[in-house]
Parts: structure tokens; sequence; C-alpha cells
């Protein structure tokens, strides 16, 4: 993919930034939607990434140069350091061994902010995002779960409607093993998804490397977070 030393203006499209792409399950979703184009950015090289123009660097400082570029920013932070399980369950094995994960929610808010640009920040439960949306495979028919939050800055939808699940995610959990409709699209061993599986279970058919898969967000959330951003502004402009 072009590594651009600056962001050209692409006419007749709306730009979006997808901050710490990874293999771009975001950007795939934005991409959906007719007019979009997308850049990526993320800190390590990603050969797999699916969108229109790729840039390796640090994703912070890419929102500070190039953010006010854009008509829209996406930022995924890493969210190893973030869930309940660092926090609590692993917190003393991590802290015997010494291992340590990026906390980057907070200046990726504030590089966000400096931009002037709307934005959405997309984290798991324990972490510090704001809570605004809530999205879930269930609600797009997917086969994992995988409840992510979403922190809204400058524009506002509703909260869509939360499903209630199927089942059980599939596999051993404290001993018990349950069958489901759903796939535990992380980590190895115990039922969790292969990687077909997971390709099937997230909508994602143009990677087959599966750290990448586990961490991709399912494109269905960021189509359904682009098209509602969309539709807001549709609203204002009606409004005034």
């Amino acid at each position: 993919m072009t590594q651009p030393t600056h962001i050209r203006r692409v006419p007749d499209t709306f730009r979006v930034l997808d901050a710490y792409s990874c293999i771009g399950g975001a950007t795939k979703g934005y991409q959906r939607i007719p007019g979009v184009h997308v850049t990526g950015v993320d800190i390590q090289a990603q050969p797999d990434y699916c969108g229109d123009v790729f840039h390796q660097g640090d994703a912070i400082e890419f929102i500070r140069a190039h953010g006010h570029e854009f008509d829209f920013i996406h930022a995924s932070p890493p969210c190893q350091g973030e869930g309940a399980p660092t926090k609590g369950t692993n917190a003393a094995r991590n802290a015997a061994i010494g291992r340590t994960y990026p906390r980057l929610i907070a200046p990726t808010r504030a590089a966000l902010e400096a931009t002037g640009r709307p934005y959405v920040m997309e984290n798991v439960a324990g972490s510090e995002v704001r809570k605004d949306i809530r999205l879930c495979g269930e609600q797009f028919g997917l086969g994992v779960l995988m409840h992510r939050y979403f922190e809204l800055g400058r524009w506002t939808t509703a909260q869509p409607t939360h499903p209630k699940h199927r089942g059980y995610v599939r596999g051993c959990r404290h001993g018990i093993w349950r069958d489901g409709p759903y796939v535990a699209a992380y980590g190895k061993g115990g039922g969790k998804a292969t990687v077909p599986e997971i390709r099937w279970a997230k909508g994602i058919d143009w990677s087959t490397d599966h750290l990448r898969l586990r961490e991709a967000l399912p494109p269905a959330y960021t189509e359904w977070i682009g098209r509602a951003f969309l539709a807001s502004r549709a609203d204002l402009r009606m409004v005034a």
C-alpha cells in the first residue's frame, strides 16, 4: 500500500481515517458505504490491510498531524490493557512477569479533540471510553457476540436495541463445555474459533492471520456507525 508523506484530498468522497487500523475490520465497514475513502494507520506493517491508503506509523502522531484533513475519524486504541481480565484476573500474574500493556485511550482522545473533527473511539467494556453506544454481533446476525463500546465525539445517535442472545458462546469455560450459536474469537484451545470460523463469524474474507482476525472489528459494526453518523448530519441539515 502507498505510504504518503501527506494526505491528498480525494475529490467527491467522504474521507475517513481509521487509526490503529490492524487489517481493516473497521475500514471495510466504512467502505461498504458508497463514496467513502478510508486511510488506515497502524504502528505495525499490515500487509492484509483492505483500505484505500495505508500509512505505517504512530496513530496518535498521525492524528495530530493529519486528523484535521479528514471528514471523520475512527480510532480503536489497543484493548489488551483495558479489559477486566487484565485489570482483575490476570493482574497479579502480569505483575509477576513484568507484562504491561499501553494505555492509549486518554492521549488518543486528546489528539482527536484537537482535530476539531467528528470521531468515534471504540474499546472493550472495562475501558475508559465513554459508553455512548454498545454494539453486539447479535444485532447483525453474526457468529460472535463481541460487545464493543463507542465514544462519539462531536455527534450523537440513539442506542440501537440490543436483542436477546440466542444461546451460549461455544467452548469450555470454568471446566464446563457448552455448545452454542456463537464462537469465541479470541485465544486458542478450549473450543475457541479457528481461522475459518472467525472469518465466517465476523464477516472478514480478506485475511487468514489468526491474531489479526481476533483483533479485528466485524465490518458490520462500523458500517452501522458510518451510516448513523451520515444520517445524523442529514438530520441537522434538514433542521437548519
